[in-house]
């Protein structure tokens, strides 16, 4: 029998390595567009934001059915097509000569997506029931540990070797994924056949799971803060004085920051479960990461700004983490995939809207998406509080998944 830790081992450096290849250029989109002949500060705004927003759009109307799919055919060759569509889009990217080949890229790409829930799906399936557990918070941390490496690299050859040239490397960076998942993974045989035994459940049936419908409302508000930053930052840092030389780098450390404070609030969710409900911990987390919102919209320095986003990163990272872990709580075995996919959908959906959202916002005031995304978190923390029914405690033994 294929040892489930090769599988493990795959999975874990596909992803870590996938992941870093995506961040290496997509928080330096809004130079790119400066590039390509934008100049006004809305603009760049706007058409990052449906740049970015676009794929995941997509990405979240097919979610469901791609979980179906996967039960039935297997995840591998789901998760090849993604990585190969991922290294000819990149190469296309950087040939693109006007914004809107950005765009229609990123939109074909959103047919194709579904690499980051796929491959946490695969870990848990691939490991014995007593495993499950420390396999999903191991790919986990690699997708988390994965951009903290790639905005730094990004940062660093943007000046060097061009933007365009970045994209390149990405494509490589794929290309290595590709190859390591498909040389070392084997599809477990038990995973295409709990559909097949047991028929498709309907969709509405898993909406009405205990407390699914709140979670997928929670997973979308996260992420609709999460990924505020992307179109922004960027543009945030020239704006309150830093020089235009000086912001690459900087935006690079900051994304590799917040990437590694979430992934630290990934693994402290599953220390937390051990004491509180997930009620409580999403409530406590949300609001602390509001705070840090607060704070770095108020920020100048460098120092304050990487303290006030880490706080933002630990919150985001522990709610996110523990919402997962309490809708997987509530999902019967034989419709693990599928309900996955509506769990995923739910961020897609935050995923795509943000970025649109903040290049709305910040045409009118680049600040106020911060201090708006902490009003958002405000609102989650109390319909959490007072609408999620406390369940049994999870505990280590319940798989923590993530989107990413």
């Amino acid at each position: 029998m294929h040892s489930w830790k090769r599988n493990q081992a795959a999975i874990t450096a596909a992803a870590f390595v996938g992941f870093a290849g995506f961040t290496l250029v997509m928080p330096f989109l809004p130079l790119y567009f400066e590039e390509l002949g934008l100049t006004d500060v809305g603009d760049i705004a706007l058409w990052t934001g449906m740049t970015l927003g676009i794929s995941p759009a997509i990405a979240a109307l097919t979610a469901p059915f791609w979980g179906r799919v996967g039960d039935r055919f297997g995840h591998k060759v789901l998760v090849q097509r993604s990585l190969v569509s991922f290294i000819l889009l990149m190469i296309a990217m950087a040939y693109v000569t006007e914004p809107w080949h950005l765009f229609a890229l990123r939109a074909i790409h959103g047919f194709f997506a579904g690499y980051g829930p796929l491959t946490l799906s695969m870990a848990a399936m691939s490991a014995p029931e007593d495993k499950v557990a420390t396999a999903i918070g191991t790919v986990q941390t690699a997708q988390r540990m994965g951009p903290t490496l790639g905005p730094v690299i990004g940062g660093v050859l943007a000046p060097a070797v061009g933007i365009r040239n970045a994209f390149l490397v990405a494509a490589v960076f794929y290309g290595a994924a590709l190859v390591l998942l498909t040389a070392l993974f084997r599809e477990p045989a038990h995973t295409r056949t709990a559909v097949t035994r047991r028929g498709s459940t309907p969709f509405r049936e898993i909406l009405r799971f205990e407390n699914f419908l709140l979670i997928m409302f929670v997973l979308f508000g996260l992420q609709l803060v999460d990924r505020s930053f992307g179109p922004v930052l960027p543009l945030y840092l020239g704006d309150i004085g830093f020089a235009p030389d000086e912001v690459p780098l900087l935006a690079g450390v900051l994304f590799s920051l917040w990437a590694f404070t979430a992934a630290m609030g990934n693994q402290l969710a599953g220390y937390l479960l051990r004491r509180w409900s997930p009620r409580v911990i999403i409530g406590s987390a949300a609001l602390s990461a509001a705070c840090g919102l607060v704070l770095f919209s108020l920020s100048t320095g460098g120092w304050s700004l990487a303290a006030s986003l880490s706080v933002v990163g630990l919150g985001i990272g522990t709610s996110v983490t523990t919402a997962f872990a309490a809708g997987n709580a509530v999902i019967p075995r034989e419709v693990h995939a599928t309900a996955f996919g509506f769990l995923t959908g739910a961020s897609l959906i935050g995923i795509a809207i943000s970025p649109v959202l903040s290049g709305l916002v910040a045409d009118h005031s680049i600040r106020a998406v911060f201090v708006a995304g902490a009003g958002v978190l405000v609102v989650l923390a109390v319909a959490v509080r007072h609408v999620m029914v406390d369940g049994a405690s999870l505990g280590d033994a319940v798989p923590v998944v993530e989107e990413s």
